[in-house]
């Protein structure tokens, strides 16, 4: 499908309805073809947003949004085909998460973690594994995971770190062989989900070597695994982002790729779950600050004045540019994962997406006026989660270094003064 401004929607996006009689969802809420997980993303978005308020508010972690998830089957959005999942695309992936940000923001970035686990997984090719050395133990493991977010396991990421961030190269998570498997040492921050997660991929650092040797590893929650209840945000709220202690020992097919020291590469070549998946998330956000805002106005006899609908205007035609950007990115990874052209728009969006949220969510709190401004007003929530979209890795700061870079006819992943990663 073609739009106007020449830029391509991911099949899927907008693609025709199913053919009547066609099962899209099997038993127990499993679903069996990606369309059926944006429409089941999109009839969550009420349910989301009815009890975003009091997550925030409270701070505490939306359980029963993890159930209706659970239950419709997404967290196995991404599982291929061969292993009885609807195999999502990234584009797929994305159609999904701007329907749940829609609801609520928080939920919408756990499930981002949780694809970004499960997609990062699914979607590295079987022949880019094996030319970097991965081991028949490696794919076993990895479908054992797979099928484990069929079943209903939830997943996560435990990558920054206080004093680090999301600088792969920073980290002082440390990891080293030992007999069986490897023992893993260290303190996460900002572990979205952390104490409701079934497992964890933690990126540790190989401390026997001089040069920043970082590897992945699929950690389950359980023993050796600590949750210090320490997130208490701005925005955001209700994600559990808490602090993750690390002092455990895994087996041997807990490598992710079963090699050491392909973090800091696949992070450069196909940096798509790190940086692009956010901006998903985002616009979703950006969304749903229109529509409160549309009914606010409404509501307040507002409506009629030129500038509230010029910001409302404004507005519509920032975050249609932020989605298409972000549907653009998508496709490209999806037709060409790790192309130089696909990289700069994984980059672009991100950067897109959080200033987009950011500045319409202001400008709809301004059109709104003082009254949403209250604690407890969607706007007032909606604020405050969108400004946190430059906030998250990679900033806004550091993607437009990287198109800067790009731009310029510089290495962006090699050019900047220190590492990016």
């Amino acid at each position: 499908m073609s739009t106007s401004s020449g830029v391509r929607r991911p099949p899927g996006i907008d693609s025709p309805a199913p053919a009547a009689g066609r099962v899209l969802v099997g038993a127990a809420g499993q679903l069996l073809d990606p369309a059926a997980g944006v429409a089941a993303a999109r009839g969550l978005v009420a349910r989301l947003a009815g009890r975003a308020a009091g997550h925030d508010r409270d701070g505490d972690f939306p359980e029963a949004d993890f159930e209706d998830i659970r239950t419709s089957g997404l967290l196995g959005l991404m599982v291929p085909e061969t292993l009885g999942g609807p195999g999502a695309s990234f584009a797929g992936y994305a159609a999904v998460a701007m329907a749940l940000g829609e609801g609520n923001g928080a939920t919408a970035l756990v499930f981002n973690m949780h694809a970004s686990v499960t997609g990062a997984l699914a979607r590295t090719p079987d022949a880019l594994a094996r030319a970097l050395g991965a081991p028949d133990a490696y794919f076993a493991m990895r479908d054992r995971v797979l099928r484990g977010a069929l079943a209903g396991k939830l997943y996560g990421v435990a990558m920054s770190e206080r004093g680090a961030g999301s600088r792969l190269s920073a980290l002082t998570t440390s990891y080293r062989a030992v007999e069986g498997g490897f023992h893993l040492r260290g303190s996460k921050a900002f572990v979205s989900g952390a104490g409701h997660l079934d497992a964890y991929l933690v990126a540790a650092r190989d401390r026997s070597v001089e040069e920043p040797r970082i590897s992945y590893f699929i950690v389950p929650a359980g023993d050796g695994v600590l949750v210090e209840q320490s997130w208490d945000s701005l925005g955001m709220r209700a994600t559990g982002s808490h602090d993750l202690h690390l002092d455990v020992v895994v087996d041997a097919d807990a490598l992710v790729g079963g090699v050491e020291g392909v973090a800091l590469l696949l992070a450069q070549v196909m940096p798509q779950w790190l940086v692009a998946s956010y901006a998903a998330v985002y616009v979703g956000v950006a969304k749903a600050a229109i529509a409160a805002a549309a009914e606010h106005v409404t509501e307040r006899s507002l409506r009629g004045l030129p500038a509230v609908r010029a910001r409302v205007g404004r507005a519509d035609a920032a975050v249609a540019a932020a989605e298409l950007v972000a549907l653009e990115a998508a496709r490209r990874v999806d037709e060409a994962p790790g192309d130089p052209e696909t990289n700069r728009w994984v980059w672009r969006a991100k950067l897109v997406a959080g200033e987009t949220a950011a500045a319409v969510a202001s400008s709809m709190l301004e059109a709104a006026g003082t009254s949403a401004s209250r604690k407890g007003h969607p706007l007032e929530r909606l604020f405050r989660d969108a400004r946190c979209g430059s906030l998250q890795p990679a900033t806004s700061d550091v993607c437009a270094d990287w198109l800067g870079l790009a731009a310029t006819g510089q290495d962006p992943d090699q050019g900047a003064e220190r590492p990016r990663w």
